[in-house]
């Protein structure tokens, strides 16, 4: 072997070595999940009167639930409204026979901050929450991100749908607090 197929033969040996010492470490780079992103919901500074009446409603329906007003609810539940919990996810009549038997006690939502968009006569509400809830007897705290749509009808906002997607965030809230 001459002294050039030499020099060729080595950098091509450091080539396969690099080579198979990067591959083993691939499944582990494969494997790493992505830190999920921090921007969350601000509050805005104004509103519109549409959108105060749309915030002030989801706060209303808050106090509700917790009071567990169930004929309130039935009147501001659309007939054909959803609601997506972390357990499932169901019809009005179902959330109104949870909240009247305590199945979920809405004891305490707990706001960071309140988006609503207006889109003619309907309306989505994001609110960064903690929410304090008796589940099967035992009281437990979460984060959410709730999305709630609403929809005008015949002069008055009725909810179409209510999604809980739980955070990785921390509870801000006290535990246990009022």
């Amino acid at each position: 072997m001459d002294t050039r197929s030499t020099k060729v033969m080595k950098r091509l040996c450091l080539l396969c070595a690099v080579a198979l010492s990067v591959l083993p470490m691939q499944p582990l780079f494969a494997q790493q999940t992505p830190a999920p992103p921090a921007e969350t919901i601000k509050t805005a500074a104004t509103h519109t009167l549409t959108e105060r009446q749309v915030i002030d409603l989801s706060k209303t329906k808050w106090d509700w639930m917790a009071d567990k007003k169930v004929d309130s609810l039935a009147m501001l539940f659309d007939d054909r409204a959803m609601f997506t919990h972390m357990g499932g996810t169901w019809g009005k009549a179902v959330e109104l026979a949870t909240i009247k038997s305590s199945g979920i006690w809405y004891k305490k939502a707990s706001m960071y901050a309140v988006d609503v968009r207006v889109f003619g006569d309907t309306a989505i509400v994001l609110e960064d929450l903690d929410l304090e809830a008796v589940v099967g007897g035992r009281t437990v705290t979460n984060p959410f991100m709730v999305t709630e749509v609403y929809n005008k009808q015949a002069g008055k906002w009725r909810l179409a749908q209510l999604t809980f997607s739980r955070l990785v965030r921390p509870v801000k809230a006290s535990a246990g607090s009022n």
